[in-house]
């Protein structure tokens, strides 16, 4: 199979810390031929490695190396922003699919995948509030019916969302200068990772163990001090770093330290849950690939899909 032969634009690989989309990515840029854009908030920073679980090595298949983007393109120090974000995102798709590759959008902040995806433009429409209050006295078959002119070739998952369009389309006719920006809709699908809570909670103790015992996450830390990044630049930048630098000024001991960072992970976990559902609230659909199927399985069924 290749990429000619993929319907959409851009697959969407998405899951909590530890669920495995990096290895189900490149198994699929494998098969598809296709190029990998990181959407992980924290691995865009070079010198910081294990503790946003980078995991380069695994962008090697058969000894093929997986072409990966939006990972090391910052210095460690830097504040990256979702706004950022998104224009190194186009940007990098538009190379992609310049020299016919394809794309496959992996990671775990959703809010970036949200940003990647999305018509932001949207967002700057303003509310009309006169529109909102006439509404609440309509029926919504009176709306549909009232607004069809704008209506026909959208489809509502729900009577708030119905509200909003109809506010986007009238602003639009009496605005035709306003700008939609540079970026045009993707067609995309989005596979979502979900395993059960327990079989999480194990994989995240169990990456977190390895990460001190035998990959160094403490002294790449301390490496980010001696080169002048700040403590409160760590917080900034996360979980581990925060609770490490914590222990390294002496404020926790070790076992203190590690045992809030596994907590918060858990709960960092969760909230990414949270997020993803919320995503599907906002019409997202995401295709939940089943966690009792075996790797080569999940393979399968994206395989399936597209």
């Amino acid at each position: 199979m290749n990429s000619e032969e993929v319907k959409t634009e851009l697959i969407v690989i998405l899951g909590p810390t530890a669920s495995g989309k990096t290895e189900l990515a490149v198994n699929l840029a494998y098969q598809l031929n296709g190029e990998i854009i990181s959407a992980d908030s924290r691995q865009v920073y070079k010198k910081m490695d294990v503790g946003t679980g980078k995991d380069l090595a695994e962008y090697i298949k058969n000894d093929k190396n997986i072409p990966y983007h939006l990972i090391d393109i910052c210095e460690a120090g830097e504040k990256y922003n979702v706004a950022r974000f998104q224009n190194d995102f186009h940007a990098v798709f538009e190379q992609v699919k310049s020299r016919n590759g394809f794309s496959i959008l992996c990671g775990g902040t959703g809010l970036y995948i949200q940003a990647a995806i999305s018509d932001l433009w949207k967002t700057q429409i303003p509310v009309n509030e006169d529109f909102r209050e006439e509404s609440e006295s309509l029926e919504t078959e009176v709306i549909l019916e009232k607004y069809a002119h704008f209506l026909e070739n959208y489809h509502f998952s729900s009577r708030k969302r119905l509200v909003r369009m109809v506010e986007i389309c009238e602003y639009l006719e009496k605005n035709p200068e306003f700008s939609k920006g540079e970026h045009k809709a993707i067609d995309y699908t989005i596979f979502g990772l979900n395993p059960a809570l327990e079989l999480r909670r194990e994989r995240i103790s169990k990456r977190l163990k390895d990460r001190f015992e035998g990959q160094g996450m403490v002294a790449e830390v301390q490496n980010l001090l001696n080169d002048g990044v700040s403590a409160e630049t760590l917080e900034y930048y996360g979980l581990e770093y925060k609770y490490i630098s914590y222990f390294l000024k002496n404020d926790m001991t070790f076992d203190q330290m590690f045992s809030k960072l596994e907590t918060e992970i858990h709960r960092f976990a969760k909230r990414q849950m949270t997020f993803f559902r919320s995503m599907e609230s906002k019409g997202f659909k995401i295709n939940w690939i089943p966690d009792s199927l075996s790797k080569e399985e999940k393979l399968q069924y994206i395989l399936n899909k597209i």
